[in-house]
């Protein structure tokens, strides 16, 4: 009953042992891994690999820094490829706003999370949201939007703005590295556990440092998220998932 909603199984770092550590999340009691795609090629390999292991659950999208390498023509096709494969996949995802590498595109950045955006109204599929120096304008425009089906990944803005994350109803999702990120703690004491999912960004952001990062280590997070809440592990799993049959259950 285990669950990380963001990870990224496509990447290179997974190559020579995909299997393995798949196997290895199995063995955890992982019973889902969302992949998230990054651009059209990452999007396919997405699919690919959905459809050769059954624990993984895709999410296709484009990410901010990707898009903004592409001609008109580049971005149309993975809006395409999105809706094509709309009743395949279980989110949009990888998506959103990064301020932190690039200051000269931030109105085109808007404008192409805004097109996502409404492909997942459209299909009513929720969002993985990536907001990196970008926190408070990646929420003004899912707000304004009316987004309803949103989990806000790795999210490191304010806690005023963690508020507002939970006022609206959506999700924040707890990497693997909240066993030493004050940061990460500080918004698990601060959010209800109704509104808490996990993730690994795997290979990123992994709880050993200069580690590459995989799915298992989720179950870690669980039990640091019961410490913090001061809660049965058990019981904080339950909920947990919980909160991510809500979300990505399709009617």
């Amino acid at each position: 009953m285990f669950v990380d909603v963001h990870a990224h199984i496509d990447y290179e770092d997974f190559k020579k042992d995909r299997k393995e550590v798949l196997d290895r999340a199995i063995k955890a009691g992982l019973i889902a891994v969302i992949t998230n795609g990054t651009n059209e090629k990452s999007n396919e390999q997405v699919l690919k690999l959905a459809r050769q292991y059954g624990l993984l659950k895709p999410a296709l999208g484009l990410y901010p820094l990707e898009a903004i390498k592409l001609e008109e023509e580049g971005i149309e096709r993975v809006f395409a490829q999105i809706k094509i494969n709309a009743k395949k996949i279980i989110a949009i995802g990888e998506i959103g706003l990064d301020y932190a590498y690039d200051k000269e595109n931030q109105e085109n950045q808007k404008r192409l999370f805004r097109n996502l955006l409404h492909i997942a109204k459209e299909y009513d599929l929720p969002v993985i949201v990536h907001s990196r120096k970008a926190e408070m304008q990646a929420i003004d425009v899912l707000e304004e939007e009316k987004m309803k089906k949103v989990v806000m990944h790795c999210f490191s803005g304010s806690m005023k703005l963690v508020k507002r994350i939970e006022d609206n109803g959506w999700y924040v999702s707890i990497p693997a590295n909240v066993v030493f990120s004050t940061h990460f703690q500080e918004v698990v004491k601060r959010t209800g556990l109704q509104y808490i999912l996990t993730e690994t960004d795997a290979p990123f952001l992994s709880p050993q440092k200069n580690e590459r990062n995989e799915p298992k280590n989720v179950v870690n997070t669980v039990k640091v998220i019961a410490d913090l809440k001061g809660l049965d592990k058990g019981e904080t799993k339950k909920i947990i998932f919980t909160n991510f049959q809500k979300l990505f259950h399709k009617k």
